[in-house]
């Protein structure tokens, strides 16, 4: 359990359904700069924790709960139940004729102190303090409406003075229907029975290959121009250090040279699909997708509920592992055995691209990212034929669409871009160092020589083996190709990089996800993981080294 508490009346509970608004609540309230206001469902992964303004109470957000679910953030926010002295149930005023009846009976409040809070308020302007007023006499609590998304002061002020006067709910109550009406959310073609998952399955499509797109074309055109007025000139500055230092910044994987390879392919990566996802969350289009390919990801052993953390994936594995924990538990394991086999994350898309292009093969990202996720569907259904599905839900909570807060967006990149610089830069310039030392140490061509024998038998140059050793520890780690300014790749064929980077990519999942699998399901899962991947990874290597057919 996350909420303790060891005063009377300190730990406010929000509890409500996926999209109710709890996340913007929390932030209003806390004036915590999380960035997940947002109406997209699984906005809370994990529960928070914050003081809330001027005031002695502790304000707690868990994960939006589903009717009948057994994911473990459904169980996870009904039990917080337990320990909170205060809970405040978050509904939509548009929908409060179904979704408080339907909420009441989920929860468990008895001997709780309760109050409501309607929210929405944006989204019908007609007959809401009769409502306020409907739902104080049926349920005896106070309520309160607001609009989630922009908290006045004085909308603070009410929910506070709610807070303090919260109450039982009558024992009866239950047995009232109140009578008011639903506002639907707007109806798109993503609903259209026949065109609904084309248009879909489209736009994921465009969600992620427009951003990439944006990156490759970008640092296509910067890579030159730094090259040659930043790279070149270090380069010249350096020329008469001392050999050590010369290795270790400028050598064939120096800090400067091969780092700034990781820096220039993965970073644009990052920022641009950091802002299409934001965009897409926060205007609720990515929970329409979701819910209109439910029906095909289920005829590969997932359901709708696990696209989110999928393409989670390709931002981040570690945070699509731990988003993960909104998937049902029949098919969470399902769901993660895909994230780690075929959603390349972006530091991952950004080596694979600056790869393939000092190649001179960059039409190859096409096929690679195609093949991912084929053998990715492939590789879960083999081990996961054992998995059953969920039964679909009988009440879907539809999200709102509406226009992106650029406050909110705006958040969610700069989280992004202080992870790159803060955590993912230092890991792989620290790879760059230990790739240095071990070179200086002549420890590379050892390793080399120890991988010699699985290298010739796919055809594939003794030195290429560092790009399969550093990819384990990080994805990005491919960029050790790039060493010896590119003399690597002038001498492999096309169909040779292809599969190298599949098969480096795909061996195993990088050692920081595969220690977040660990951590969640234990070392045994984490272990049958990581041989089952790197089974499928060494035949699917094989069978397209077969079809692709390289001279050598």
């Amino acid at each position: 359990m996350l909420i303790h508490t060891h005063e009377a009346e300190r730990a406010v509970l929000l509890i409500g359904f996926e999209s109710s608004g709890k996340s913007a609540l929390f932030r209003g309230l806390t004036g915590h700069e999380t960035g997940e206001e947002s109406n997209f469902r699984g906005s809370t992964v994990m529960t928070r924790k914050g003081m809330w303004a001027s005031s002695s109470l502790e304000l707690v957000d868990v994960p939006g709960i589903r009717m009948k679910d057994d994911s473990e953030t459904t169980r996870e926010a009904i039990n917080a139940i337990y320990d909170a002295d205060i809970v405040a149930l978050v509904v939509r005023a548009t929908h409060a004729k179904v979704e408080l009846p339907l909420l009441l009976e989920e929860v468990n409040l008895t001997n709780k102190k309760v109050f409501l809070i309607l929210t929405f308020a944006d989204k019908t302007r007609i007959g809401l303090s009769e409502l306020a007023s409907y739902y104080e006499d049926w349920l005896g609590i106070p309520v309160s409406v607001v609009n989630a998304r922009s908290l006045q002061d004085l909308d603070k002020t009410k929910l506070q003075q709610a807070a303090a006067s919260a109450k039982a709910i009558r024992r009866k109550a239950m047995r009232l229907l109140p009578m008011h009406p639903v506002i639907q959310p707007q109806t798109t073609v993503l609903e259209h029975p026949l065109w609904g998952r084309p248009f879909s399955l489209i736009g994921v499509v465009l969600l992620f290959a427009l951003p990439v797109l944006l990156a490759y074309l970008l640092s296509a055109w910067l890579q030159p121009v730094i090259d040659r007025n930043v790279i070149e000139p270090v380069k010249g500055l350096l020329a008469n250090s001392p050999p050590p230092l010369q290795t270790l910044l400028i050598g064939d994987y120096g800090i400067v040279t091969l780092g700034w390879y990781s820096f220039l392919w993965a970073f644009p990566v990052v920022i641009f699909l950091g802002i299409s996802t934001a965009l897409t969350e926060e205007s609720g289009i990515k929970d329409r997708i979701t819910d209109s390919l439910d029906g095909w990801m289920r005829k590969v052993g997932l359901n709708g509920r696990d696209l989110l953390p999928i393409l989670t994936g390709f931002g981040c594995n570690v945070v699509a592992v731990f988003q993960s924990r909104a998937c049902s538990a029949c098919t969470r394991k399902s769901c993660v055995t895909m994230i780690t086999f075929g959603s390349a994350c972006s530091y991952q898309i950004g080596a694979s691209l600056s790869i393939f292009s000092s190649a001179g093969y960059p039409l190859l990202f096409l096929p690679y990212i195609f093949s991912l996720g084929i053998v990715g569907v492939i590789h879960n259904r083999i081990w996961n034929r054992k998995s059953t599905l969920q039964p679909s839900e009988y009440y879907i909570s539809k999200t709102f669409l509406q226009k992106p807060q650029w406050r909110a967006v705006s958040w969610r990149v700069h989280t992004v871009v202080k992870q790159f610089i803060l955590q993912a830069m230092p890991i792989f310039l620290l790879i760059c160092f230990i790739a240095t030392v071990l070179q200086i140490a002549g420890w590379m061509n050892g390793l080399s020589k120890l991988a010699a024998p699985f290298m010739q038998w796919l055809h594939f140059p003794e030195e290429a083996a560092s790009a399969i050793i550093f990819s384990i520890l990080r994805k990005d780690g491919l960029l050790v190709l790039n060493h010896s300014e590119g003399a690597l790749l002038d001498a492999m064929s096309a169909g040779q990089l292809f599969v190298l980077v599949y098969l480096a990519s795909t061996l195993t999942a990088c050692l920081v996800t595969l220690w977040t699998v660990r951590k969640e399901f234990g070392f045994t899962f984490a272990f049958s993981l990581a041989g089952k991947q790197m089974v499928t990874s060494i035949v699917s290597s094989i069978i397209i080294m077969l079809l692709v057919g390289w001279q050598h």
